[in-house]
């Protein structure tokens, strides 16, 4: 078999993955707070001890989250924050989001919509029965008393955050004090861009389909060479 069949095979394979990259983006445009992903690729010799020697082979250089803010939007709901640049809302058991559509848990703790609570400097933040008001700077004023504020941090190297589920992500570094401003009555929409989504998947379609034209090349050019050995 051709060795060039293993360099347009390394490369479709990565095309196929890139369009399901694109593909989950695009499904999460409008999904509070997402951040798109990108892979990166990378080029190589491959071993000159292999068959493929010489030979230039596309492989995964990272999957990598783009943490950019997406656009604001107003909402009339108390209970929803944004945050204006960079950092992460603190969660329970280590985990970390920037999706702000919050609401009391049965306990009365502030939590997210999918349970887990919201981390102040003292823990997580009770809120009794009352008009609730946050600040800026995140602190939680329920009737004009003070609970807490809620914990805000960011982290030097973003690359060590782990995706757990679409909004919430977890990491082993420890978290820093983050400068961003708490917006409350708004929320963080997804910074995927259709349009810019829709390009690329059209780029890799074609680049995609054109691997597999050169792949269904050296497999013809491989049957008829068979074909020429047997006669």
């Amino acid at each position: 078999m051709s060795k060039g069949i293993f360099i347009a095979l390394s490369g479709a394979v990565l095309k196929e993955n890139q369009l399901e990259l694109i593909s989950q983006n695009l499904a999460n445009s409008s999904s509070l707070a997402f951040k798109k992903t990108r892979m990166a690729f990378k080029d190589y010799l491959s071993n000159p001890e292999s068959e493929q020697s010489g030979k230039i082979m596309t492989d995964l250089a990272g999957v990598a989250t783009d943490f950019t803010g997406g656009q604001v939007q107003v909402t009339s709901n108390p209970f929803d924050i944004a945050l204006e640049g960079n950092g992460f809302i603190a969660l329970e058991n280590n985990q970390y989001t920037r999706r702000g559509d919050l609401k009391k848990d049965l306990e009365g703790y502030l939590c997210t919509k999918n349970g887990s609570r919201v981390l102040g400097q003292n823990g997580p933040i009770l809120i009794p029965p009352g008009r609730m008001e946050i600040g800026q700077n995140g602190e939680v004023v329920v009737e004009k008393n003070a609970l807490d504020t809620i914990k805000i941090v960011d982290f030097e190297d973003k690359k060590s955050l782990t995706r757990v589920s679409g909004d919430i992500y977890t990491t082993a570094q420890t978290g820093i004090p983050a400068k961003a401003a708490v917006r409350q009555n708004c929320l963080e929409g997804s910074n995927v861009d259709v349009f810019g989504e829709m390009v690329q998947i059209v780029s890799a379609m074609r680049e995609y389909q054109a691997l597999q034209k050169v792949i269904q090349s050296f497999d013809e050019q491989t049957s008829k060479m068979t074909e020429v050995a047997r006669i």
